[in-house]
């Protein structure tokens, strides 16, 4: 089921809070690198693109390659600059059979209603052998993300978020199998103060599907520990490849 849809509010904190810094950056494009290699004429679909921070990342490690994004909202369409994304869904993706080399999709799979269509979909517009690769947190999966140490309630709209083996059983009914499973540490934030500071609730699903109590409470949380943490905040979301 999708949890939230996106609106001006939620597409201006995204854009705003959630692009990563370039070390980030480096360690998922080391992550990718292991299972992608786009050269000249490739094509790779950025589904769910959101305000667009991934597909200008992918195009610039892959500069020969075509990056197309696809984005559902129009709120997150707007915010993407250029080249624009395309309207549509990972239900509908507006491309032709066989048209992409690989397929990436982050922090998506829990927005979609229907993730056998989905995997459908996919498995149409990917070429032969070609990569589908899920960045996302799963159900079951939150002991390596930050924000789930302050906001605890938040863990159980975490649960709601498909699980491993939901995306997977959805995928293998299309045809793909898992090739890879792995955390991929990233630098969210500096420092717990830097974190605290940029927070926006709007541009994390689980922090939006709390109650305002539980939201201020972990709030308060996270600024006391930032007072004497030291060190970069660092998380580990999963990506999972498939073909």
């Amino acid at each position: 089921m999708a949890l939230i849809a996106y609106d001006e509010a939620d597409a201006a904190a995204f854009g705003a809070t959630r692009h990563l810094g370039d070390e980030a950056l480096r360690a998922w494009r080391e992550a990718i690198a292991q299972h992608v290699d786009l050269g000249p004429g490739a094509r790779l679909l950025d589904l769910g693109s959101g305000t667009g921070s991934w597909s200008r990342a992918l195009r610039g490690w892959w500069p020969r390659a075509e990056v197309i994004g696809v984005e559902p909202s129009a709120a997150m369409r707007e915010r993407a600059g250029q080249p624009p994304a395309l309207p549509g869904s990972a239900e509908a993706i507006p491309l032709d059979d066989a048209s992409v080399d690989a397929v990436w999709l982050s922090t998506v799979v829990h927005h979609i209603p229907d993730l056998a269509a989905a995997a459908r979909e996919v498995r149409r517009v990917l070429r032969p052998g070609g990569p589908v690769l899920i960045r996302s947190a799963f159900a079951g999966r939150h002991a390596a993300i930050t924000l789930f140490r302050y906001f605890p309630e938040a863990i159980a709209v975490l649960d709601r978020y498909p699980s491993v083996a939901d995306v997977e059983g959805a995928f293998a009914a299309a045809g793909f199998a898992t090739v890879a499973l792995a955390p991929v540490p990233q630098v969210t934030a500096s420092s717990l103060r830097d974190a605290v500071a940029g927070l926006r609730r709007e541009a994390h699903t689980p922090l939006q599907l709390i109650d305002d109590d539980a939201y201020a409470a972990g709030l308060r949380r996270m600024r006391q520990a930032a007072e004497s943490a030291t060190g970069p905040v660092v998380d580990a979301l999963d990506l999972l490849v498939l073909r």
